[in-house]
């Protein structure tokens, strides 16, 4: 039985403040003869500190003035691991590696200069990590190893436009890793390679495993044996392949993406085990399933009653993830292997009694010509016909999950039913689907927002006349398109939303140069097509208010596209208003701003309702 806890106290209202301090998230398991270590990101300081777990107590190692985060193609991920001695991070303000012992000692610097570091791997005296360096007129990227003694740097491999993953087998004879070239994102084609040590610090020619062009691979792992796996989307999903003695081979594994898109690099939703065996999550139809899976295709569940699962590990006594379900925010969590028993060990604090949590119900409807999937949240007053808001996504290669939110749980305590979308493009729901959007955005993903509405207004579940929409980054742009080209909702927020796809392509980082061609073409020789596309340019067939937030720092969509936008409203006399923070990224952080943010969008709303 899992155990989710509650807080004592009733609240009145769920209030901002109080779903802001809910938001409470973890990443990067890792354990170690030393016990377990976790990346916990608390948004009341916005700082991710790393907590070690032994003998039933949990510490925080991450002293004050540090934050351990890799901003890496800017989203970063990988930010730590175990080593000799202790453990190696990234800290967040300088971006270099630091070491560390597990008696909370003060950090020691390991790198210096004009580098960023993430996906850091151990590999004994040494660590791996993907090195990103800003120099004139180009981002460069690399694999490099660095000695934990004096901070030596080698570099492993370089030429690729982008490197993750960076795998070293148990026996130290072999590292392989994963690369792109750029047009292309890691959700569209990767390559997977090998190189074996001839001598200290010598590599052989790397050698590419894969042979398919058009198949994304990630998360590389060797077993026991020093046989080498990946998950592979060859067949239509991301599933476990296995190095054999006639080639690479699937594995009997469900139909199921066992991974989302790598947005972030170090993730692990799968590791394969010593006796041949591989511990796995997977999504049946956007609600995940945990299990070890066996060669003859059976399958012993872990699941429980939680419904996402991240940041896999394991020891000979227990399965470790960051699991959470619809009455359970994130938590970093135990299952015994044998009575498969599940405990908490941090978070899992419930901001609301059970019985005052909205729950998910799973939707797929017919939109465009196929269909879309997402879940829907019923509003907590009993109205029969509720306004709705409908969450879309960033990404847009993303997905959401039907794991408690505490901003859907804002709304709904409010008395807005909430469609959060996966329309199509998002991952979870395999590589066709994933692909549905492919010179698509800005169509397929505003027909499948408008579609839900009609579809929960047809089986009267929702006031289709109090309809809105919201969305964060590639969100916003949906967001913007729906209110500029379909006569659906009412008003709608853009959170750092993309208003010109064109001044985006010009101005966004390395990591996303060349995704704008995928999603609606080239530039230049489609230049109709995004001007058909662009709400900025189609800022006068806005009729619904809009409300904006937009951090000043946001590198990924600068600040100038939000005031572009919001003069082209005023100017066509839209009532239409803005927040700036000036401290903010792309996707707020700081406690207050995103407080500030909520309450200001909800009540934006309730005027519109009232007007």
């Amino acid at each position: 039985m899992n155990e989710t806890r509650e807080s004592s106290q009733k609240p009145d209202l769920f209030s901002a403040a109080q779903a802001v301090a809910a938001g409470t998230d973890f990443a990067e398991l890792k354990v170690g003869p030393a016990g377990l270590f976790w990346n916990e990101f608390r948004p009341q300081d916005a700082a991710c500190r790393i907590w070690h777990w032994h003998a039933g107590q949990a510490r925080c190692l991450t002293p004050d003035g540090f934050s351990v985060r890799s901003r890496v193609y800017e989203y970063g991920g990988g930010s730590f691991c175990l080593a000799t001695g202790g453990l190696v991070f990234v800290n967040e303000s300088d971006q270099q590696l630091y070491t560390q012992a597990t008696d909370g000692t003060a950090p020691r610097q390991l790198t210096a200069g004009q580098y960023r570091y993430g996906d850091v791997q151990s590999a004994g005296e040494r660590v791996l990590a993907v090195e990103e360096s800003h120099e004139p007129e180009q981002v460069m990227h690399r694999l490099v190893s660095i000695a934990l003694a004096d901070g030596q740097r080698q570099v492993l491999a370089e030429g690729a436009d982008f490197y993750a993953s960076p795998t070293l087998s148990g026996d130290g004879q072999r590292l392989a890793w994963i690369e792109w070239s750029r047009p292309h994102q890691p959700w569209t084609s990767t390559r997977l390679l090998t190189a074996r040590r001839l001598a200290p610090g010598e590599w052989s020619t790397p050698l590419q495993v894969n042979s398919a062009a058009e198949q994304s691979l990630q998360q590389p792992r060797f077993d026991a044996q020093g046989r080498l796996h990946c998950l592979s989307d060859l067949d239509g999903y991301w599933q476990p392949w296995a190095e054999t003695d006639h080639g690479w081979a699937a594995l009997p594994a469900s139909s199921a993406d066992h991974a989302g898109a790598p947005w972030q690099l170090g993730a692990c939703t799968w590791l394969p085990l010593a006796d041949g065996h591989w511990l796995a999550t997977w999504f049946d139809d956007g609600f995940a399933r945990l299990g070890i899976c066996a060669r003859d295709g059976k399958v012993e569940d872990y699941s429980g009653e939680y419904t996402r699962f991240r940041s896999l590990a394991l020891d000979d006594n227990s399965l470790y993830a960051i699991a959470a379900s619809a009455t359970c925010p994130p938590a970093v969590i135990a299952i015994d292997r044998h009575s498969r028993q599940a405990r908490i060990l941090a978070g899992g604090v419930l901001p609301l009694p059970a019985a005052q949590v909205s729950r998910p119900q799973p939707l797929r409807y017919a939109s465009g010509d196929g269909h879309a999937h997402g879940f829907f949240y019923p509003a907590m007053n009993g109205d029969s016909q509720p306004p709705l808001v409908v969450f879309i996504h960033g990404g847009p290669t993303s997905a959401c999950y039907p794991v408690f939110d505490p901003r859907i749980q804002y709304w709904a305590q409010r008395g807005f039913a909430v469609a959060d979308l996966n329309y199509r493009g998002s991952s979870s729901h395999g590589r066709a689907y994933r692909q549905a959007l492919h010179l698509r955005w800005g169509e397929a993903d505003v027909e499948d927002a408008c579609a839900v509405v009609r579809h929960l207004a047809d089986r009267g579940l929702i006031n289709p006349d109090q309809a809105f929409i919201r969305g964060g980054s590639a969100g916003g742009y949906t967001t913007l398109c729906a209110l500029a080209f379909h006569d659906v909702f009412r008003a709608g927020a853009s959170l750092y939303g993309v208003s010109d796809p064109l001044a985006l392509a010009k101005a966004t980082h390395k990591f996303e140069g060349d995704y704008l061609d995928w999603l609606i073409g080239d530039p230049q020789r489609d230049e109709a097509r995004y001007r058909e596309r662009t709400p900025l340019f189609h800022a006068s067939n806005i009729k619904a208010p809009v409300i904006f937030f937009q951090g000043e720092l946001d590198a990924v969509v600068v600040p100038q596209q939000t005031r572009d936008m919001l003069k082209a409203l005023h100017d066509n006399g839209l009532p239409a208003e803005a927040h700036f923070y000036p401290e903010e990224r792309h996707g707020f952080r700081q406690a207050a701003n995103l407080a500030h943010a909520l309450e200001q969008e909800w009540k934006f709303y309730r005027r519109v309702i009232e007007a």
